[in-house]
């Protein structure tokens, strides 16, 4: 059941929506702004790294089941305006293709955005940049030459500065606006909460965030190759009540 600190942002009429970034109720864990899409990544991504894993692997097996059962109910839950949506997020694609590159320089809100194919879904995600303190980066070796002259420059001091007056402003450069998928209501997330049976939403996304992770250390180790010791007579034999 839902916690009943879950804030809801009454935005759009006959239709309550979770108030992304609030208090679940649950110690450390947030409202997420975007739990469907995000779900449907990790899962999608989760499936392309499991083919790494040999199919005879019961590893493979149990998480390919149940990932696939989940994402087959997130699938099935569409928020308002979802299809109005889809159509302008893949003409946005079709016309700017070199903006959601991966060698691409531009920017949307502040973040990079490429454009990730997963089990032939296409999903823009975004790299939010980290700032860092000038204060901690290393010396790159460069030789402090003191402060800058004045006076006139000479003819090859100018022709250093030539770039700097020659480049382009940033302003200039065209910049694209990619619009979330639309959210799911509150009565939606519910409803899926319920189906799933695991939790909150954001706990679901945890578990899916795991998972994806644990695929990389499971492949590492190659759990699907036998033992190199065998265990021991009895060792996975669990106690049993005698009557």
């Amino acid at each position: 059941m839902r916690a009943t600190l879950r804030l809801f942002a009454a935005v759009r009429p006959a239709a309550r929506y979770l108030e992304a970034g609030t208090p679940t109720g649950l110690t450390g864990l947030y409202t997420h702004g975007s739990p469907r899409s995000t779900l449907l990544y990790l899962y999608s991504s989760t499936l392309e790294k499991l083919k790494a894993v040999p199919e005879h692997s019961v590893y493979r097996q149990s998480v390919e089941a149940l990932t696939k059962h989940r994402m087959g109910l997130v699938e099935a839950v569409v928020p308002p305006g979802y299809d109005e949506w889809a159509d302008k997020a893949q003409k946005l694609l079709s016309e700017h293709p070199d903006k959601f590159d991966v060698k691409g320089s531009d920017s949307i809100y502040g973040a990079r955005a490429i454009k990730v194919e997963r089990g032939g879904r296409a999903f823009v995600v975004r790299q939010i940049p980290v700032k860092e303190d000038m204060r901690y980066e290393e010396w790159d070796g460069e030789k402090d030459e003191g402060p800058e002259l004045e006076g006139s420059r000479t003819l090859e001091e100018r022709q250093d500065l030539k770039h700097i007056f020659e480049r382009k402003d940033i302003s200039d450069v065209e910049h694209v606006e990619w619009e979330p998928e639309p959210q799911l209501t509150a009565d939606q997330v519910e409803e899926l909460e319920t189906k799933i049976g695991a939790g909150l939403i954001e706990e679901v996304i945890q578990v899916a965030e795991g998972e994806l992770k644990l695929v990389d250390t499971m492949i590492e180790h190659k759990v699907w190759e036998p033992l190199e010791e065998q265990p021991a007579e009895g060792q996975w034999v669990y106690f049993e009540r005698k009557a």
